[in-house]
C-alpha cells in the first residue's frame, strides 16, 4: 500500500539491531499492547519522527481500558488508525484527535451461483474466545437437519477446548461441518458460494472476513457490536443481538432461498452490503494511508 511513494520495511520488532532500518524516518507500529515495547523505543529514542499506531479489536475494546503499555501507545503516538467507523468512539477523548479512519480492503470477486435447494451458511475464524465459536455451535444444536440449512466453519483451533466443541458439534449435527485452517483462495471459495457469512464476534476491530464477504457479494450475520456495525453501517438489518444463537437460527431461517420470503430477504441483505462495498477498495485504503502519512512534516537528508 505505501511503496508506490514510500520504501517500506518490515520488521518484528525495532529496533532491529540493523543500523539502516534503525534510522528509518518513520514507524507504523501494528497492535497497541504486542508492539508496545517497540512503541516506547522508537518514540524514546526519536520523539519528533512520526509514529503511527494501528489499533485492533482486543486494543479498542480491552486493553486500552485496562493495559498501562497499550495505554503507553497511545501517548507515544502521533496518529492512531481505527478500520471501522466506530473505532475511534473508543479511544479515550484526550487522544481521540490522533484517530484516522483507515477501512482495510480486498478486491472485489463475482458471487458464484448458489442453489435454491439449500441455504449454506460459512462462519471464518480461527477458534478462540473473541470470535464467540461456541454461538455458532449452540445454534446448529437448534437447527435439524431436514430444515435444509448446511454449515461450514473455518479457522484453527487456537483453543483446543473450542476444537473440541467444534469436533462434538460436527459429530451430534450432521448439517455442520468443521474444516479447519484452509488456504486463503479455499476461504475466498466457500464465502462465494455461501448464502451467508456468519461471524459471531464478541470483540472486532474491524473484520476482514466481513468486507471480504461483501465484496464477494455474500451477505453477512454479525453481532451487533461496535465493531461490527462499524463496518456494516448502523442501519444494517443483518445484525444478532451478541450471543443470542436463538435469534442467529431465527435469521438462518428466514433468509432460506427456497422460500418467496427468505429469497427477497437474501436480496435486501445483499443490496445493503453492496452499498457499503466501495468503502473496502484496495485504491481507497491505499489513498487513505497514504494521506495519513504526508500529514507529517518530513525532515528527510
Amino acid at each position: 500500500m505505501l511503496s508506490a511513494v514510500f520504501q517500506v520495511h518490515l520488521v518484528k520488532s525495532w529496533p532491529t539491531g540493523n543500523p539502516l532500518l534503525d534510522r528509518c524516518d518513520g514507524l507504523v507500529a501494528l497492535h497497541a499492547r504486542r508492539s508496545a515495547e517497540s512503541i516506547e523505543a522508537w518514540a524514546r529514542t526519536f520523539p519528533k519522527k512520526p509514529l503511527v499506531v494501528a489499533l485492533t479489536g482486543t486494543d479498542l475494546y480491552r486493553d486500552i481500558h485496562q493495559d498501562n503499555s497499550a495505554q503507553n501507545s497511545l501517548a507515544f503516538a502521533h496518529r492512531l488508525i481505527v478500520l471501522q467507523e466506530q473505532g475511534s468512539l473508543e479511544v479515550p477523548l484526550r487522544w481521540r484527535q490522533k484517530c484516522r479512519l483507515v477501512f482495510q480492503s480486498t478486491p472485489r470477486r463475482g458471487a458464484r451461483p448458489k442453489t435454491s435447494r439449500h441455504l449454506r451458511a460459512v462462519m471464518v475464524g480461527h477458534l478462540r474466545d473473541e470470535k464467540w465459536p461456541q454461538v455458532l455451535f449452540e445454534a446448529c444444536r437448534q437447527i435439524t437437519p431436514g430444515e435444509g440449512i448446511l454449515i461450514d466453519h473455518i479457522g484453527q483451533a487456537l483453543d483446543p477446548k473450542l476444537g473440541d466443541l467444534a469436533v462434538q458439534t460436527a459429530r451430534e449435527c450432521s448439517h455442520y461441518r468443521w474444516l479447519g485452517g484452509l488456504s486463503h483462495p479455499q476461504v475466498k471459495g466457500h464465502i462465494q458460494r455461501a448464502h451467508v457469512l456468519i461471524h459471531t464476534s464478541r470483540i472486532e476491530g474491524g473484520a476482514h472476513v466481513i468486507l471480504e464477504a461483501v465484496c464477494s457479494g455474500t451477505p453477512v450475520l454479525a453481532s451487533n457490536i461496535p465493531g461490527n456495525a462499524g463496518m456494516l453501517g448502523p442501519d444494517y438489518a443483518g445484525y444478532f443481538k451478541p450471543g443470542d444463537s436463538a435469534q442467529l437460527v431465527e435469521m438462518l431461517r428466514e433468509a432460506h432461498p427456497r422460500i418467496e420470503s427468505g429469497a427477497l430477504r437474501l436480496q435486501a441483505l445483499k443490496a445493503q452490503c453492496d452499498a457499503r462495498a466501495h468503502l473496502f477498495e484496495p485504491r481507497r485504503e491505499q489513498s487513505a494511508l497514504i494521506d495519513l502519512l504526508n500529514e507529517f512534516n518530513w525532515t528527510l537528508p
